[in-house]
């Protein structure tokens, strides 16, 4: 295989793991909010298990977690896995960053001043709109520096997704590696992430500045 070849084959399994990584982001930062929401319920079951969902999620490997998703719905219920690969891997990351997404956005809320929420009633604003208007805008910004290390985190953990043999950029560096007994294709797995989390930190770096509206 010669090197242009390599450099095409892994560059397709970069796309599948930028797939991986834009689908992952899409899902688990909004469900992080939800995951918040239930987990302030004034309602105690839904709360306790919340917790215990972000207990499991965080304390658990994720590539464990992987596993459970992919064979889980075989070995439980008896159906079939074929084409379910994907779907799993979406799953598995999604719901595990979800939770650590969410834990980021307790951190940033109840950070929050009570003051601010003091100053929203006098002025006549309700619940919702104190948090949408008020303090979310404000807590964003607060949390730009932990979410910015969580999605460098994600483009890193990606790789894990060889555990299923999803054909994303570390598969194939490890195929290639073994049929050619060469060190090259991790390399250029190696350059690869890093080329991602550079456009990654130097975008989340951009909204960082777009948030100092204070200056």
């Amino acid at each position: 295989m010669t090197f242009a070849t390599m450099l095409q084959t892994m560059g397709s399994g970069m796309l599948k793991t930028i797939l991986l990584f834009v689908l992952t982001l899409l899902g688990s930062i909004p469900l992080g909010m939800i995951v918040v929401f239930l987990k302030k319920s004034k309602f105690k079951p839904i709360a306790w298990l919340t917790d215990i969902y972000i207990a499991i999620m965080r304390g658990t490997p994720l590539m464990l977690q992987l596993l459970v998703w992919y064979f889980g719905p075989y070995y439980i219920f008896g159906w079939s896995i074929r084409g379910y690969k994907f779907p799993a891997l979406l799953i598995g990351f999604i719901m595990n960053y979800a939770a650590y997404f969410a834990e980021i956005y307790r951190s940033g809320i109840d950070s929050m001043p009570v003051g601010q929420y003091e100053a929203a009633e006098i002025l006549g604003y309700g619940k919702i709109q104190t948090f949408f208007r008020i303090i979310l805008p404000q807590v964003i910004k607060r949390i730009l520096p932990s979410v910015t290390n969580e999605v460098i985190t994600l483009v890193k953990d990606t790789s894990l997704a060889s555990a299923l043999a999803y054909a994303e950029v570390f598969s194939l560096a490890k195929q290639i590696s073994a049929s050619q007994t060469s060190f090259l294709p991790f390399i250029v797995a190696g350059v690869f992430y890093f080329v991602a989390n550079y456009v990654v930190a130097w975008i989340m770096k951009g909204i960082e500045k777009s948030m100092q509206y204070y200056k």
